[in-house]
């Protein structure tokens, strides 16, 4: 899937003839595939348009398999009642990964009182473990009840299913989430990875009106704005549902493994 460390690998691989399969999970390709691309016997990606950087003929659109937990029966009212919250309120899930993101968690710190102002939604808040002790400490003396915070969710699906709007980084896997759930969702890219990459997966959501977003160095100052602007308009939540619905590719892992078998023959 493109990893520095697999690029000596799947090269001597190809000099000794055993055949190799890549994934590309971003809509920008990295470098160790595009190294790899011309020897490869299949490259599996997960975006429209990958002819830019790889041969035509050997491309297989697959999409980027995720989590098979995150697809549930429970309904958004009781999803809710899991986390403790309103089963009525509209509700923000906000995600920066396991160890959690600078930008977005200053960016709902610096309007904290403004949204425990605001009673007409509630927020799920995935701080990551870096950040959670700090902004407990800041938040609980003023911490509503119709807010969730903790460092980690355990159950993602319950989490995603509560959620009226995501709030995310735009990394390949919760993209892929976020387009296979259907959910509406603003995307802050993240600006300290390979070749920028999260801003160009962000864009190829955005320009099929499919996510909004805000960058990185403009998120302490509007994205909040834009989640009360968001909530506030049901068009807009469900074009970008649907939207984001049309770009998801299900049973990607069932599809490079059929990739898979077919090389072998």
């Amino acid at each position: 899937v493109g990893g520095y460390a697999s690029g000596p690998t799947l090269k001597m691989a190809q000099l000794l003839g055993i055949p190799t399969i890549i994934q590309e999970q971003n809509s920008y390709a990295g470098i160790t595939n595009k190294l790899l691309a011309k020897q490869a016997d299949r490259i599996c990606v997960a975006y429209e348009g990958m002819e830019r950087f790889f041969p035509k003929d050997k491309i297989i659109l697959t999409g980027n398999p995720v989590r098979q937990s995150l697809f549930t029966d429970i309904s958004k009212e009781d999803a809710r009642l899991h986390f403790g919250l309103d089963k009525d309120k509209r509700t923000v899930l906000i995600i920066g990964g396991s160890l959690g993101a600078r930008t977005m968690n200053l960016s709902i710190l610096g309007h904290w009182v403004e949204l425990c102002k605001k009673e007409n939604f509630q927020i799920i808040w995935q701080t990551g473990k870096l950040y959670y002790d700090r902004i407990h400490k800041l938040i609980e003396p003023e911490l509503p009840d119709y807010f969730y915070v903790q460092p980690f969710i355990d159950r993602m699906d319950l989490a995603y299913k509560a959620a009226d709007l995501v709030v995310s980084r735009a990394g390949a896997s919760s993209i892929s989430e976020i387009c296979l759930l259907g959910k509406a969702a603003i995307l802050v890219p993240s600006p300290n990875v390979a070749e920028d990459h999260q801003l160009k997966n962000s864009l190829a959501l955005t320009e099929r009106k499919a996510a909004v977003s805000v960058l990185d160095y403009q998120a302490e100052d509007i994205l909040v704005d834009a989640i009360f602007m968001m909530l506030d308009r049901e068009d807009l939540l469900s074009s970008l549902s649907t939207h984001a619905k049309e770009m998801a590719l299900p049973d990607s892992a069932k599809k490079i493994v059929e990739e898979i078998k077919k090389v072998e023959k």
